[in-house]
């Protein structure tokens, strides 16, 4: 057996503490990942393995797309409360399929205090497709965190990034009073008409970072930048990588990417930060 399912797992950082005249912003990481059923490119089913690649990034707030629970081709487990088991951490899940009692679809896990906002299917024209919507408490401000995982044909995938930024989702939020990150597997590049009608509204985190944008599929060898992160109004982005790992690049077909975001206060005036110690 591989001694990564014994390592010790992450907790998250401690809670924000107030500082006296100034306006916070703490450091959180937060990675998105398809993990595929938690199969690897091995073919191998080890929901463990996909946690341990979890636990190489030490991230705080984690967004799963292609998540199974009861599917017989994966054992029947709950793969998104398993990974969390793993990780120390709570989850919340979403079915975009939901098949008698099989379920597959997109899950967010964090330690933080984290309530449901929405869980909803989106426009689908081939295989059903979702979005979660969870908050989660940064105890000095409240993030919004929206995973999906978009369908596979471009006119498809237009429909339900129309869909995510209109009134029944994030078309609902100011973003001068709401913090917010959209992330998942988009099955579109930086070319395609549904990454370029969400960019027009959110940041692309990778690009916010001034960092070169790496592609994260096919894992073992990657050419396609189809998992994206994006942020709203009031987050900094620090650091943006994909995680290329040798044990990543052969627990999922996808690579996670991970991201070190500063989500500033409500009414943070640019400049005007603390950094906490600990994020």
């Amino acid at each position: 057996m591989n001694d990564y399912r014994n390592e010790k797992q992450p907790k998250c950082v401690p809670e924000a503490r107030a500082l006296p005249n100034t306006i916070m912003r703490r450091r959180i990481r937060f990675l998105t990942y398809n993990v595929h059923s938690c199969f690897g490119t091995d073919r191998k089913l080890d929901p463990a393995r996909v946690a341990a690649v979890i636990h190489e990034c030490r991230p705080d707030i984690i967004a799963l797309q292609e998540v199974d629970v009861g599917r017989a081709r994966s054992g029947g487990i709950d793969q998104a409360h398993m990974i969390a088991a793993h990780l120390q951490m709570e989850a919340q899940f979403h079915p975009a399929l939901h098949l008698k009692d099989e379920k597959y679809g997109d899950a967010v896990l964090t330690a933080l205090p984290m309530r449901l906002v929405k869980a909803a299917g989106l426009p689908s024209r081939g295989e059903p497709r979702g979005a979660l919507w969870v908050e989660i408490d940064l105890a000095y401000v409240k993030l919004q965190v929206i995973v999906t995982h978009l369908g596979l044909r471009g006119s498809e995938r237009v429909l339900q990034a129309t869909a995510l930024l209109g009134p029944g989702w994030l078309g609902a939020l100011d973003q001068r009073d709401q913090r917010v990150v959209l992330a998942g597997d988009f099955n579109a590049t930086a070319r395609s008409a549904a990454y370029k009608l969400v960019a027009r509204h959110f940041r692309d985190a990778p690009l916010d970072a001034e960092t070169k944008p790496r592609p994260t599929f096919p894992s073992r060898l990657p050419l396609l930048r189809i998992d994206h992160i994006f942020v709203g109004e009031g987050i900094e982005v620090a650091r943006c990588e994909v995680h290329n790992s040798a044990l990543a690049r052969v627990a999922s077909d996808h690579l996670p990417i991970v991201a070190e975001l500063e989500p500033a206060g409500i009414g943070a005036v640019a400049g005007d930060v603390a950094a906490l110690p600990g994020g």
